[in-house]
């Protein structure tokens, strides 16, 4: 078990109140993280502190906040095995997908890094002469991010490193599922020498949730909040965000396409959706959610999926390497089973995998899957994966979009402009052409569509969330008034 404080104006600290609750691990149930239970004043207190750091961070140099970013990534890359460790414990994570999430998590410090000094802006043509015109982009203030379990590195970063980079100060909300990963990235920052208050952290019991992020988008320095997560809280963070006019970032669910045309490798098809689908168990937002293959070559890629999901090792993470560890909870597996349970009541075939007893979920495939099935259009978030059989590519488009997310797709084809004319009619924020559903860079432009949120993480997409782009002119000539 690991007990963890919170990071309000650069001390460790406890709840005012002592309260604490438990993360326990999924598999057996022994407390992994024993984590503050904060309360609105508590959570009020940490935007408080970064309010006060904001004026002299704000000030700072690009080189000299470039440096510090710098050395957050290199403080977090030596942290990768108690990273592991943590996730193992808390979620029930393979290391495989820690060492990505750790790899991952301080590029974006680094590509962060090189932002501060291309935070520009623009002289304007003004009609009025003498006029010089600019638009000037400005840190916007306290930053509240809101990061998820799943991918808790990689989105616990995300949430932080660009609006840091933009000159913001920061109030990081842990998951109450992984409080002791996300602490962990704290614990980099802090060793990277980041001054007090630029960055703190809350965490919470999870009955807490919504008045403590309440208490914090309310806060008046607060003047911009990420989140990202399920649609179904990110509507409630949007409904919040618009009682108190407060600009949001929203990163949700996803029940991401993979389409596999007729001309396409097989075999890479086979590669590219066995990493999208099982990759963290099938845990990701971009995770592959249904394969929608053409039916002539159908046969031929299900057989070859189904050899390669077999080959994947399943075990419990914190006694060895495996590719699919423990999903997060036993809600997961129940709600998967029901989903299997009535796509196989109507018709659909099980391939491979099926019903778990435990969080040890196999890799699960069902085929000839139908509309009439709620495996066609819910997100599973697990490796339990759906596969429709379709005539032709119009059809294909169809079904790819046939639902309320729109996030990550793909589309495999041996004819790339042909592909490309398919990816262009997908309704998502991001299709990856002969690639995965899952794959995240740093310096590009990520969000969705639909129901997968609003906003884009990511590069220069990341300025323009995180910065005001105020409008500023100066008269440098006797200016004509007309009374």
């Amino acid at each position: 078990m690991t007990a963890i404080s919170m990071l309000i104006d650069g001390r460790a600290v406890a709840a005012a109140n002592g309260a604490v609750f438990e993360r326990r691990n999924p598999l057996d149930g022994s407390v992994a993280t024993t984590a503050p239970a904060a309360t609105p004043d508590d959570a009020r207190a940490a935007v408080d502190a970064a309010a006060r750091a904001f004026p002299a961070w704000s000030a700072m140099g690009p080189g000299e906040r470039r440096a510090l970013l710098l050395k957050a990534a290199h403080a977090l890359e030596a942290k990768a095995e108690a990273f592991a460790a943590a996730m193992a414990r808390e979620t029930g994570a393979s290391g495989l997908w820690a060492g990505f999430n750790v790899h991952l998590a301080a590029g974006m410090f680094t590509e962060a890094a090189s932002l501060t000094t291309q935070i520009d802006g623009q002289v304007i043509p003004s009609d009025v002469p003498g006029s010089l015109s600019m638009a000037v982009r400005q840190p916007a203030g306290v930053v509240l991010g809101i990061a998820p379990w799943n991918a808790p590195v990689i989105l616990g970063v995300r949430a932080v490193a660009t609006p840091l980079a933009c000159g913001n100060t920061v109030v990081l909300k842990g998951s109450e599922i992984s409080p002791a990963t996300h602490g962990l990235i704290i614990e980099a920052l802090q060793e990277a020498g980041l001054p007090p208050g630029v960055v703190n952290f809350v965490t919470n019991a999870p009955q807490d949730a919504a008045a403590v992020v309440e208490a914090m988008v309310a806060h008046p320095a607060v003047r911009r909040v990420n989140f990202t997560g399920s649609t179904r809280v990110g509507k409630l963070i949007a409904q919040t965000c618009a009682a108190h006019l407060k600009q949001v970032v929203l990163e949700l669910g996803g029940k991401a396409p993979l389409i596999v045309l007729d001309d396409a490798d097989i075999d890479a098809a086979v590669n590219g959706a066995a990493f999208g689908a099982f990759a963290n168990s099938g845990q990701i937002c971009m995770s592959t959610e249904r394969i929608v293959v053409d039916r002539k070559v159908a046969d031929a890629f299900v057989a070859r999926l189904a050899d390669k999901a077999a080959s994947l090792p399943l075990g419990d993470p914190r006694q060895g390497p495996v590719v699919l560890g423990s999903v997060v909870d036993m809600a997961t597996v129940q709600r998967c089973n029901a989903l299997i349970d009535d796509a196989l009541a109507k018709g659909a075939k099980l391939v491979i995998g099926g019903r778990a007893g435990s969080t040890l979920m196999p890799a699960t495939l069902i085929d000839h899957v139908t509309p009439d099935m709620r495996i066609y259009h819910e997100e599973t978030f697990a490796p339990v994966k759906a596969i429709v059989r379709v005539d032709g590519e119009d059809e294909a488009v169809r079904v790819a979009n046939d639902n309320e997310f729109g996030l990550s797709a793909a589309v495999f084809g041996r004819d790339v402009a042909r592909a490309m004319n398919v990816a262009r009619r997908i309704e998502s924020g991001i299709c990856h052409i002969n690639g995965p559903t899952v794959h995240d860079e740093a310096q590009m432009p990520f969000g969705g569509v639909k129901g997968s949120g609003w906003g884009r993480f990511g590069g220069r997409a990341g300025i323009d969330a995180f910065t005001e782009l105020r409008w500023i002119t100066v008269q440098t000539t006797a200016r004509h008034y007309p009374f």
